[in-house]
């Protein structure tokens, strides 16, 4: 049975993630569906991780939140077509953040508890490098090419890529990576999960050039399977550490 001692250390978390919904919803960030779902999936990963899984999703959040927001006037000439958009909808939630909710299940259901912090860290990580690279490189970017041919592609179209974006990219994940070692001590981690969320945002560039670009899938299933081919990918490396 559950004392009420026991539920005194996750009281900042729940202020927190109160904060967070009412700040997103007030600031036109998040619908309030959207907010509704961010807090849930962030309850989760608290359960699953502590602090140090929680504050790897803040600081996906603010970073993912200020690169939206920054220069969109700038992003709109260039792609048009595309919702540059600050406030985002559950559906959006999920798919950057639902791969993290289910490794935190999974978390709770398996002896491996590590491997799936790490997996979900990892995750975020790839969810921060592609918000990174597509809303910044659009800004920054000087030579663009598409990823699967190299040849020189058009500015914000779907799998087009730039150094300055792929390179902002494997910062974000860099944050996520050197806040998982903060967190939990493992600084053969940083390698894994930067590494793993380069791959995932690759990966989200590949299907973007691909079904993406022929309309069989859209972007929040790309985001999804983005950090799940990361999280797959810091399974696989995890032996290495």
């Amino acid at each position: 049975m559950i004392s009420p001692d026991d539920l005194v250390p996750a009281i900042p978390a729940c202020l927190l993630l109160l904060a967070g919904m009412t700040w997103s919803i007030r600031a036109k960030k998040l619908t309030v569906a959207a907010s509704a779902v961010g807090a849930l999936l962030g309850a989760l990963i608290f359960a699953a991780g502590g602090y140090p899984a929680l504050l790897s999703l803040t600081v996906f959040f603010v970073m993912g939140t200020a690169a939206t927001s920054w220069k969109k006037e700038v992003k709109r000439q260039y792609a048009p077509e595309q919702d540059h958009q600050v406030r985002r909808n559950a559906w959006q939630v999920v798919a950057n953040a639902g791969v993290a909710g289910l490794l935190a299940l999974a978390a709770f259901i398996t002896s491996r508890h590590d491997l799936m912090l790490l997996m979900m860290s990892a995750a975020i990580a790839s969810a921060a490098a592609d918000t990174l690279s597509s809303e910044l490189g659009t800004v920054y970017g000087r030579r663009f090419y598409h990823i699967n041919s190299f040849r020189p592609g058009r500015r914000g179209a779907d799998g087009v890529i730039s150094l300055e974006g792929s390179l902002i990219g494997v910062l974000g994940a860099a944050v996520i990576a050197v806040t998982h070692y903060l967190g939990y001590g493992q600084l053969a981690a940083i390698p894994v999960i930067i590494i793993a969320g380069t791959l995932g945002n690759a990966a989200d560039s590949v299907l973007g050039a691909t079904l993406e670009r022929r309309g069989i899938i859209g972007n929040n299933v790309v985001n999804f399977l983005n950090t799940l081919a990361a999280a797959i990918a810091a399974c696989l490396f995890a032996p290495f550490m």
